[in-house]
Parts: structure tokens; C-alpha cells; sequence
């Protein structure tokens, strides 16, 4: 009998040392908070702060009218057939025949053949061959056929 009786008197013990254990472990751990410390900014060599520029963009990019939303922001884009996207072209829209030129904002789409170069600063991006341009009554419309599938983009000239 005694036996039993210390056997559950260091049962007891042992489960309120455990759940004492628990219960402690929060006074005990050691809580690190983060601070906030204010560093000067970096200056060239007149004192002025150095400001990073982004370099200019370059190169083909089929996108490159979608990139610009000061200028055109694209209100839908659509792929398949060529025949498909003629007809999901904006009421009314009329081609646009090279050689012109459009400005929206300060972007201009100088469109040759069937290529077009979009300048925006110092931007230069080329919209790759087959492009073909259409101009509806508020939107502009871009067909493109590539051999990585033929698209339709459709823009607005943006608020300015």
C-alpha cells in the first residue's frame, strides 16, 4: 500500500511540475522588440542627397504600350485567330496606315511598316513586326501576329 502511495505522490509531483513549467515558460523567455533608428541619407560629394535614376528601357517588347499607363491604359486583351480578333475590334475602328505618328501624353508611337518604335523620355521600346494599328472614336487598338500566337490589345489614352 505504501507502495501505491508514492507512486501517486510523485505522479502529483511530476504533473504540477510540468504544468508549472508551462506556465512559467512566458516569464522566463527573454522577448526582443525592434527598434526603429533613423540614418542619414547618403550624400555625393556636394552634400546633396544621391537620388537612383532607373536606367532607361530599351529592346522589343510587344507589351510596350501596356507598360506606360501615364500615356494608354489597356482596357482588354484578346488571342486567337486573326479573324477572331478583327472581329472583336472596337465599333468603327479604322486602320491606321503607315507612316504616322501618335501622341498620347508625353509617349509618342511612331508606327513604320509594320513595326512601331514608342518613345517616353529616354524609353525606347519597339513593338516587333506584324503590328497593325486601328483608331476607334476613344480607343486605340493594336493586332499583333507573332509565331508565339496573335493577340489583340485595346487601349484608352489615360487621364491627364
Amino acid at each position: 500500500m505504501i507502495k501505491y502511495l508514492l507512486l501517486s505522490t510523485l505522479i502529483v509531483l511530476g504533473v504540477a511540475v510540468v504544468v508549472a513549467g508551462w506556465t512559467n515558460r512566458d516569464l522566463i523567455r527573454v522577448k526582443l522588440a525592434s527598434v526603429y533608428a533613423r540614418v542619414p541619407a547618403k550624400t555625393g560629394d556636394g552634400g546633396e542627397p544621391i537620388r537612383k535614376v532607373a536606367a532607361p528601357l530599351r529592346g522589343d517588347a510587344p507589351w510596350a504600350l501596356s507598360a506606360l499607363p501615364e500615356c494608354l491604359l489597356q482596357t482588354s486583351e484578346s488571342h486567337g485567330p486573326l479573324a477572331y480578333l478583327r472581329g472583336h475590334l472596337p465599333a468603327g475602328a479604322v486602320p491606321i496606315l503607315p507612316p504616322a505618328t501618335l501622341v498620347y501624353g508625353d509617349c509618342s508611337i511612331s508606327i513604320a511598316g509594320d513595326e512601331a518604335y514608342v518613345r517616353r523620355g529616354a524609353d525606347r521600346l519597339r513593338i516587333p513586326p506584324r503590328a497593325r494599328f486601328y483608331r476607334a472614336a476613344a480607343s486605340l487598338a493594336l493586332i499583333r501576329v507573332s509565331p508565339e500566337g496573335d493577340e489583340l490589345r485595346i487601349y484608352q489614352p489615360a487621364k491627364q
